[in-house]
């Protein structure tokens, strides 16, 4: 079965925004070692909550990086819960439809 435009277009975000957030880790980590200017924990959590949890979790867990910063980790943690939660709540078309009420809701 091919893929839509839709499909394709998703799946390359998600590879793009993954990719990103390693690469993120991995300079963050270098400028560490050598002393420059680092990257933001505001922008490593944004790439992460953007679709790039998967390249924030490798780079974490191959670099070695970020693993002790305790106040980094569980915003990190309460990201990839969010994520779960939303994705738990899409996967149900009665999950969807509360969604997508609430937003309707704030955006008035």
């Amino acid at each position: 079965m091919p893929l839509s435009d839709l499909q394709i277009v998703a799946v390359c975000y998600a590879l793009a925004i993954n990719l990103t957030a390693f690469l993120a880790f991995a300079w963050d980590k270098y400028c560490a070692r050598n002393k420059l200017w680092r990257v933001s924990e505001q922008t490593l959590l944004a790439l992460a909550f953007f679709g790039g949890t998967f390249g924030a979790l490798a780079g974490k867990w191959a670099l070695r990086h970020k693993t002790r910063k305790r106040p980094f980790v569980t915003y990190l943690r309460f990201v990839i819960s969010v994520q779960a939660i939303l994705l738990a709540a899409l996967s149900f078309p009665q999950g969807r439809h509360a969604l997508w009420s609430a937003i309707q809701i704030i955006l008035g």
